[in-house]
């Protein structure tokens, strides 16, 4: 008798084991399932948010909101978008950095603003689906070229700025979106 219930307890807990292995693979596919549809609905939205930003490069109203900016000795500085940032409408253009500081600099709030005027835009498309842009801004405050890289199926960019009349390039990293999309601050410019 104890041999016929020390089997019975052994099989119970056989199918026991079988069931939650059986209800853990499930588990696992649904788990797996879930993780490529987030996937797939990522990558359909930053193909969205790309075409959006090639539009507006196309139609020269855009705004590139940094959140990063890096000098030319390699530092780097983590930047409010609100009042970083590099914006075209059609054929003028500003530039706008401002740091996190206690003065308040030439712009009112930490940095610096210039404006200009916009010459020279050229915009390439390569193979793979990345977007090159480059023009120049002159005004009074400012004499540079700007270089903008846009990755295939992002709205992430980068932004070179080499100014004329030295060798301070500047780059700033962050979403390029529409002007009518942008949520920036623009302190006094010279």
């Amino acid at each position: 008798m104890k041999k016929f219930i020390l089997l019975a307890v052994l099989l119970l807990a056989g199918a026991a084991g079988t069931y939650a292995q059986q209800e853990n693979t499930d588990s696992r596919a649904a788990r797996k399932a879930e993780r490529e549809r987030q996937k797939e609905e990522t990558e359909r939205m930053e193909a969205a948010l790309h075409a959006q930003a090639a539009k507006a490069l196309e139609a020269k109203t855009f705004v590139l909101e940094a959140n990063e900016v890096v000098f030319k000795s390699g530092e780097r500085a983590f930047v409010n978008s609100n009042t970083n940032f590099i914006l075209v409408d059609q054929e003028h253009g500003t530039v706008q950095v401002a740091f996190n500081v206690p003065f308040a600099g030439p712009n009112g709030i930490g940095g610096v603003t210039v404006d200009g005027g916009v010459t020279g835009f050229e915009m390439k498309t390569d193979k793979k689906g990345n977007i090159t842009c480059k023009y120049n801004i002159l005004g009074t405050g400012i004499s540079a070229q700007v270089f903008i890289r846009l990755p295939k199926d992002s709205n992430e960019a980068s932004v070179d700025i080499s100014p004329n009349f030295n060798s301070r390039t500047l780059t700033l990293r962050g979403e390029l979106v529409p002007l009518e999309e942008s949520t920036i601050f623009k302190g006094r410019s010279w």
